[in-house]
């Protein structure tokens, strides 16, 4: 395998992508785009940049795409790009919420591999019937939880799954955002739409992040909850609070907590892991570290390709010891992640193993099952629920 680009090992090309939104004054559309290219296997070649099919073919100009290739709408890029020899090999979704089902299932329609934005749609039941969908096509589906791309998050799941924390007991997790602290509908007003940013916008939003975290490192599924949900902010309709308990197999709780009502907090996720051998600690504020704390045992601070770093981590690490990476990097080892197993695909050969630790159709499956409980166990008074 070319260590290089194993993209470009597998194919002898980069992977030609389409972006489908992200246009102008969109805050992820940049980020989705750099991080496509940041390792340098994917080149974008077409996309649909916005609603609106005259903004949508200007702002493909803008990004210097083909004139042919700023398509002005979704089924036109997929009708076009599938009768091209040159034609794309996956779509990137980041669209409002709204628009994430509707496009990765004709993506999907038309034989593509899919990248998309969180979360995997609005309702339960586009849920279960995306996550079917990919089962049955065979394709590759990325979902863009970025906090599992952090290197130390990815530390903390290789320690989980080698046993150094021993049996997992006690999972906290928490989300606390500052942006919506103020009376009124926030920046991205299509959010508060329950219409296009789903039933619930704090769950949605930002609760399906710290759920996938919480997945992602401890391998555990929440089997019940109780969920208090709601407005702290006066005549507010939409969420922007949730506070929910945890029960997990094996005698495991936790505690979930997320708001964007903490008026002055910027970004602050945080998780804690505790097994019956010790506990790791990571925010995503301060990202390069990692704290284990092992029982009867001095604590450790664990950092990128610091002493006891695992291959999974490693992996996600692009300098040297001591240099900074954050949010874009995070995101791009998804995107790498994702470009590897569609490559493989297409090539007929099995992935590297860990390139396979990117969430996926069953994530935001699982996803929107919690938002689901969370929404029915508050609406119960908070009793106790299936999740």
């Amino acid at each position: 395998m070319n260590a290089l680009n194993p993209v470009i090992a597998l194919l002898g090309r980069r992977l030609r992508l389409a972006v489908i939104g992200g246009g102008p004054g969109s805050f992820i559309g940049p980020i989705h785009r750099m991080a496509a290219r940041l390792d340098d296997r994917y080149q974008i070649v077409a996309g649909v940049l916005s609603s609106d099919p005259q903004r949508s073919v200007a702002a493909g100009l803008a990004l210097g795409l083909a004139p042919e290739r700023c398509h002005p709408d979704l089924a036109t890029l997929l009708a076009t790009e599938s009768q091209r020899p040159d034609g794309i090999d996956a779509v990137a979704v980041m669209t409002p919420n709204d628009g994430h089902f509707p496009a990765a299932m004709a993506a999907l329609d038309h034989g593509f591999d899919v990248i998309c934005d969180k979360p995997m749609t609005n309702t339960l039941a586009e849920a279960q019937t995306l996550h079917e969908k990919v089962q049955a096509s065979g394709r590759v589906f990325c979902l863009t939880h970025n906090y599992s791309g952090y290197p130390m998050v990815r530390q903390a799941r290789a320690m989980v799954a080698e046993g150094q924390l021993g049996d997992i007991r006690l999972v906290q997790v928490e989300y606390v955002q500052g942006g919506r602290a103020k009376p009124g509908p926030g920046r991205v007003a299509w959010k508060a739409d329950p219409a296009r940013g789903g039933p619930s916008l704090v769950m949605g939003d930002i609760g399906t992040h710290a759920h996938q975290l919480l997945r992602f490192i401890s391998g555990l599924e929440v089997a019940e909850l109780a969920a208090e949900l709601g407005c702290v902010v006066p005549e507010r309709e939409a969420h922007d609070f949730a506070g929910v308990l945890l029960r997990m197999p094996g005698g495991a709780r936790g505690s979930f907590w997320v708001t964007q009502a903490a008026a002055g907090v910027e970004n602050g996720l945080r998780i804690r892991v505790s097994g019956s051998l010790g506990t790791v600690e990571w925010q995503q504020e301060h990202p390069q570290v990692l704290d284990f704390k092992p029982l009867d045992a001095p604590a450790q601070r664990l950092t990128p390709r610091g002493p006891g770093a695992l291959p999974l981590a490693l992996r996600s690490t692009r300098v040297a010891a001591g240099h900074p990476e954050g949010f874009p990097e995070a995101f791009a080892n998804l995107y790498s992640d994702a470009a590897e197993a569609i490559a493989a695909r297409r090539a007929g050969q099995s992935p590297d193993p860990l390139a396979l630790h990117f969430p996926n159709a069953h994530d935001g499956w699982m996803g929107m099952r919690f938002v689901d409980a969370v929404i029915r166990s508050a609406q119960a008074g908070g009793a106790w629920t299936a999740a």
